[in-house]
């Protein structure tokens, strides 16, 4: 009979370390660029060897994609649920401008690697979705912006794709600033932006 194997077999990391490993992948790809970091630099900050790594995930694209991914699954049940609520174009809008900075407090990480390198890596096969996802993004802010329009909610001068466009980089950009132990909640910093964006600044006569 041939022996036995002396080679142990790696144990799956339980949901809870793999969390934490992939925490710590996004904070080292919003820091470095996906180009500039590798397996070992990831190890390093996991406090691991780069070989024990690889028991978990079989490259840094691999980790990328489940820390992108599970952003945008979030982002979308989210989403999803203010849609089809059916609420007003305003309430639609403070809705979708809340979860937004909710989803910064949660995955600010995975928000900066989106912001940095969904251009480039939305070119490779594995990550085709993040073109669809920010297809669908622009589909449910236009049209909840032209529909404000259409009842006189919002001004019927307004250029909807220059708001669109406001909008998104306003709330979004967020993620270069946030700490999830700064003064406001994301609820707060929500509140604040919505009260610039529909009510201005400017004191009235």
């Amino acid at each position: 009979m041939p022996k036995a194997s002396s080679k142990k077999r790696a144990t799956p990391a339980s949901p809870e370390r793999r969390a934490e490993l992939l925490a710590t992948a996004a904070e080292v790809f919003a820091a470095h660029g996906y180009n500039a970091t590798t397996m070992r630099r990831i190890a390093d900050e996991a406090g691991m060897l780069a070989g024990s790594l690889y028991y978990h995930f079989d490259s840094k694209e691999s980790m990328v994609d489940e820390v992108l991914s599970t952003f945008l699954d979030e982002l979308w049940d989210r989403y999803d649920t203010v849609l089809d609520a059916r609420l007003g174009p305003r309430e639609t809008i403070e809705a979708l401008v809340t979860e937004s900075f909710r989803e910064i407090g949660r995955h600010r990480a995975a928000v900066a690697i989106y912001q940095q390198e969904s251009g480039h890596l939305r070119r490779l096969p594995r990550f085709a979705y993040l073109a669809g996802s920010q297809q669908k993004f622009a589909r449910a802010w236009l049209g909840t912006l032209e529909s404000g329009v259409a009842t006189g909610t919002f001004r019927a001068d307004l250029d909807i794709r220059l708001t669109y466009r406001f909008l998104r980089d306003t709330v979004w950009v967020a993620a270069s600033w946030y700490r999830p132990d700064g003064q406001h909640s994301p609820e707060e910093i929500a509140r604040q932006y919505l009260s610039m964006v529909l009510e201005g600044i400017v004191v009235g006569p």
